[in-house]
């Protein structure tokens, strides 16, 4: 029996099997945050190959919040009513659908003022942001419990909270961005605490499973280390949470050298170590490749990204790898 095709159940929620589309930002909203008929082709057609888990990209919880102005948002409630079909689309296919909830930080390239733990900016092209006061990082917090209201009203089934790759929660986990000399900075405990209340929050209003992706390695000396990771992964299961999204970098502009796998043996030890469900990510692009990483034990769910890209119907791609038969959506079984 392949492990990639056996389904996952978190919480009350069963994956029917263990691929996850990677969530990935398309530019394609008209300012707005609305999500647009490429949306609906892009994700729906991985729901229609057979991906157990559909997550929408970086989706932004206030628009100062974005990466682009041409990202997705839920910041309102008229993102709610396209989500949802979407959402009814995705289920059709017998895939459960997800949400990255996100916000950019320093790192937002938008027309406003930008926020940040400290301000300091990304780098010489970038604003320079403005050091969150408290007032910021309560709404901004409010902003997240809201969003996750919202995510309950369009019929999400994981919620995922974006705090990886830079962007303003890795912002405070990292002391190469979180200069502050508050409660939210300085030791590992106080680096957490923004985490710690956006998690809280999102689970005033979400009753489901929540992931959060995590940038494991930095690339940088002065950076987290592997043991802060494992004890922000320790303090997100004691807090509940499902599943680490384990991904690294972009905290700091600095050169990555990726290869097949390359950010797995950080998802493993995270696994072994904390005992929480770890997703792996990163240039993963063969079944074969998957399945290795599951039945090692080394992670429990495979998050794919340019190779779905690639493969809108990765999952047959890979099944077939495996000389696994997976079973085609009613429209295309006679052709089979």
């Amino acid at each position: 029996m392949s492990m990639l095709f056996t389904p996952i159940t978190f919480q009350d929620t069963e994956l029917k099997n263990r691929i996850v589309m990677s969530p990935m930002c398309m530019y394609s909203c008209e300012r707005d945050g609305i999500i647009t008929p490429f949306h609906f082709t892009h994700l729906i057609s991985r729901a229609v190959g057979q991906v157990g888990l559909v997550m929408t990209e970086a989706t932004a919880v206030q628009p100062e919040g974005r990466i682009s102005v041409q990202d997705l948002g839920i910041w309102d409630n008229i993102h709610v009513e396209g989500l949802k079909k979407l959402n009814e689309q995705i289920h059709a296919y017998g895939a459960k659908a997800g949400i990255q909830l996100a916000h950019a930080g320093r790192k937002a390239v938008v027309d406003s003022g930008i926020f940040a733990p400290s301000s300091i900016r990304f780098n010489d092209k970038s604003k320079v942001p403005n050091q969150m006061d408290m007032k910021d990082i309560k709404r901004t917090i409010e902003a997240f419990r809201q969003a996750a209201r919202r995510a309950m009203e369009a019929d999400f089934d994981v919620v995922e909270i974006h705090a990886a790759h830079g962007y303003l929660i890795n912002q405070f986990l990292s002391p190469l961005a979180n200069k502050r000399t508050d409660q939210y900075g300085g030791p590992q405990e106080n680096r957490y605490r923004f985490l710690s209340e956006i998690i809280e929050a999102v689970k005033t209003e979400w009753k489901g499973p929540i992931f959060v992706r995590v940038s494991t390695d930095e690339y940088h000396k002065e950076g987290n280390t592997l043991e802060d990771m494992l004890y922000f992964t320790n303090e997100m299961k004691k807090q509940g949470i499902d599943l680490i999204d384990c991904s690294s970098g972009g905290v700091v502009p600095t050169e990555i050298t990726s290869y097949p796998g390359y950010q797995v043996p950080r998802c493993e030890a995270i696994k072994q170590e904390t005992l929480i469900a770890t997703g792996a990510v990163g240039l993963i692009k063969t079944g074969i490749q998957a399945e290795e990483i599951l039945q090692n034990e080394r992670a429990d769910v495979i998050v794919i990204g340019r190779a779905l890209l690639k493969k809108p119907y990765w999952a047959k791609v890979a099944a077939d790898e495996l000389g696994y038969n997976i079973e085609a959506p009613k429209q295309y079984r006679g052709w089979q």
